[in-house]
């Protein structure tokens, strides 16, 4: 995802500034994330006896579904920057409707992401290092 769209993002789904610096972290946080996204999808399949994994073994909680709407809905046009930055994992095949949900779960993880900065200090404008790794800490706890 360009710069540009980067910071309209974060401006426009939770009222932040962020910078070309933190682009690298939310890479960074959407990649980790996207990888246990991929690990539990795998595992979910493989006990099902399946080879490939479909788009309802991933771990999709009701928040993140509801994230994904909003995602789907408010910013649909940052489905093709997305689907182009995500990883794909190495190690497991995605279904054709598995792989077309990927941007989608990057997309809602993302709005979740802006709104944890909100949630951790209402105030926050410009998120520091200190509110990327709290937020990164509570995604792990959860996700």
């Amino acid at each position: 995802m360009n710069v540009a769209r980067f910071e309209h993002f974060f401006r426009a789904a939770a009222g932040l500034d962020v910078d070309k610096d933190d682009l690298k972290r939310y890479n960074d946080f959407i990649d980790q994330q996207l990888r246990d996204m991929y690990l539990m999808a795998g595992i979910t399949a493989k006990t099902n006896a399946r080879d490939v994994v479909q788009a309802y073994d991933f771990p999709i909680t009701k928040g993140l579904q509801e994230r994904m709407r909003e995602f789907d809905k408010l910013f649909a046009e940052l489905e093709n920057a997305l689907d182009t930055m995500v990883p794909r994992p190495p190690d497991i095949t995605l279904s054709d409707e598995a792989e077309a949900q990927v941007p989608h779960i990057a997309g809602g993880i993302s709005i979740g992401l802006a709104r944890t900065f909100k949630i951790i200090e209402p105030a926050l404008v410009n998120p520091q290092t200190k509110h990327w790794e709290s937020a990164f800490r509570l995604f792990d706890l959860l996700l």
